[in-house]
């Protein structure tokens, strides 16, 4: 995937917007408006390539929403109409797991939030048609800022829809940390008691965005997050294996952080009685080659333990990686080891030489650490 909605992917010469965006799918875009009368779609396909080159991805879709705008009435209830009729069918709805849609079905959120900001109930009605071909979660949350209780209101009823695309939208529309997405000023715990509904979901799009919902609301208030899985345990509306894993999934920047309340909710106690012993075999090496390291554990009673180790790079740059879960049976010294790549040039970030750190940590504490040399790679 890219890096953002402007950026090229690790991939040599890939650009996600020329995917996205070229005289293939903007002909498709065309052939269905077409079916609008008076809509001249060699008219729109020329005004939409000409000038799309420079334009980063988000960029390109407000340039795509302008020539669809241009040939449609101003007025918006006649607008949605017209928008609605333009559009494909809906996504296959039989499925339980799906990507969001084609970018270039965007459009209608475009110009839902561009022309129907203060008619909320039917711009509202356009982005329940549209999320069934494409994600609206973008274009849900200026009407969130803008009217939050009418807002919350239909999506309450929206968590009952029949169609998984529109319940996903409650969860995903409404995240705290939506990646691409503006911050919402809503408080985010406005929003709990729709995950309270979602939660249950037959459907993986739904939980995961569920999961992700509240990893984004540990940064806020781990222990709403807690609280919450905890009831829902305790309710048996959803099935005991995906409830795991939207506790993992939904805990797992908590755990990363070592917080206490996540850490007992998933088994691990923070307390639990242990020795570490770290070592490090290769305390200098070059960028590109592997740090090597081993870790022991013994404990005297028998525990379940969640290893996670820290890099401290040079530069300053903290991040967490993850080792391993391990049974420790009481007195059994237990020993494992990892090979970590040392990237230079990794997706996210850029590896300096100089001196690291490596923590080891386990059920959320610091048990070990050591200090290893990184070199810059040889010409």
């Amino acid at each position: 995937m890219a890096r953002g909605p402007d950026g090229i992917d690790g991939g040599a010469g890939f650009s996600l917007r020329d995917q996205l965006f070229n005289v293939d799918t903007l002909s498709d875009l065309a052939a269905e408006y077409a079916r609008l009368p008076g809509f001249d779609s060699d008219l729109f396909l020329t005004t939409a390539l000409h000038g799309l080159e420079p334009l980063g991805l988000m960029a390109r879709l407000d340039h795509i929403a302008d020539a669809i705008q241009d040939q449609l009435p101003q007025d918006f209830s006649a607008m949605a109409e017209c928008l609605v009729a333009a559009m494909p069918a809906p996504l296959d709805p039989s499925l339980t797991d799906n990507d969001f849609g084609r970018f270039i079905h965007a459009v209608p959120g475009i110009l839902a939030v561009r022309h129907g900001l203060e008619r909320p109930d039917q711009a509202l009605n356009l982005l329940h048609s549209a999320t069934q071909r494409f994600s609206m979660e973008f274009y849900i949350r200026p009407f969130l800022d803008r009217w939050p209780d009418d807002v919350l209101e239909r999506l309450a009823d929206w968590a009952e829809d029949d169609n998984y695309h529109v319940r996903r939208l409650v969860s995903e529309g409404t995240r705290p940390r939506l990646p691409w997405g503006k911050a919402l000023r809503l408080d985010p715990m406005r929003a709990v008691s729709l995950l309270d509904q979602l939660h249950a979901d037959p459907t993986r799009y739904v939980t995961r965005s569920v999961a992700n919902h509240l990893n984004d609301l540990t940064r806020k208030n781990c222990a709403v997050v807690v609280d919450r899985v905890t009831v829902w345990r305790g309710a048996g509306r959803q099935c005991a294996k995906e409830l795991d894993w939207i506790t993992r999934h939904a805990l797992r920047g908590a755990i990363k952080r070592g917080e206490t309340g996540a850490l007992t909710v998933l088994g691990y106690d923070p307390d639990a009685e242990l020795t570490a012993g770290l070592h490090i075999s290769n305390p200098t090496v070059t960028m590109g080659d592997a740090l090597l390291f081993e870790l022991s554990l013994i404990a005297p009673v028998a525990a379940n333990v969640l290893v996670d180790y820290r890099i401290r790079f040079a530069g300053g740059r903290t991040k967490v990686f993850k080792f391993a879960t391990l049974e420790l049976k009481a007195g059994v010294p237990t020993t494992i080891n990892k090979r970590h790549k040392l990237k230079a040039e990794a997706s996210t970030f850029k590896l300096f030489p100089g001196a690291h750190r490596l923590i080891i940590q386990v059920n959320g504490i610091d048990r070990a650490e050591g200090s290893f040399d990184v070199l810059g790679q040889t010409i």
